[in-house]
């Protein structure tokens, strides 16, 4: 597996080794020992969660979940092509309200390791797009939260009057006037 830091500490890029032949591809999608040999060791993952978007220009985000049940997540596209962005969300970090974008795509097989503390989105590139993601932390509704996703200067490369939003995500508040419960040190 090839582990690649990206612009914002903490969150990495990682791209498994695929082996093809005339009938497709096999990969080794996770193996917490070769990570380890890579270097990146990360948290336990207690849950699966698996998504599909019908329609180009989807947004899902910006997703988080308070402590003390803040998730960490690796995140795939399972089918089709998708921009992954993580928002460093952690009150007091010489990088909080910067974003990194990764393309994740069925063909590129590039994962994105994005850890607690950091705001969680994405923007479909093509109809029925997949998005299969590993937490660290089981779903707590009581600490479930979203911030409005074209409020943190992020370039969706999507029009947000022409994105495709749930209600929620709709009235999630910007993230100038949302009090983060992510500091950073904490850990």
């Amino acid at each position: 597996m090839q582990v690649e830091p990206t612009a914002l500490p903490g969150v990495v890029r990682i791209t498994p080794r695929r082996f093809g032949d005339a009938r497709g591809w096999f990969s080794e999608s996770w193996n917490r020992r070769t990570l380890a040999d890579a270097g990146l060791t990360l948290p336990e993952f207690v849950q699966d969660n698996h998504s599909v978007s019908a329609a180009r220009g989807t947004v899902r985000g910006l997703h988080y979940q308070a402590p003390p049940h803040a998730q960490g997540k690796l995140v795939r596209c399972g089918r089709g092509r998708l921009l992954d962005v993580a928002v460093d969300a952690r009150r007091g970090s010489p990088t909080y309200g910067h974003w990194v974008a990764e393309e994740l795509s069925d063909q590129n097989g590039r994962q994105l390791w994005i850890p607690a503390g950091f705001l969680h989105g994405f923007v479909t590139l093509e109809p029925a797009t997949e998005i299969v993601y590993k937490v660290t932390d089981h779903y707590a509704p009581d600490c479930d939260g979203a911030v409005h996703f074209a409020s943190a200067g992020i370039d969706w490369g999507v029009d947000p009057s022409d994105a495709v939003v749930s209600e929620k995500d709709a009235q999630a508040p910007a993230f100038a006037d949302w009090t983060s419960p992510f500091v950073w040190g904490d850990a």
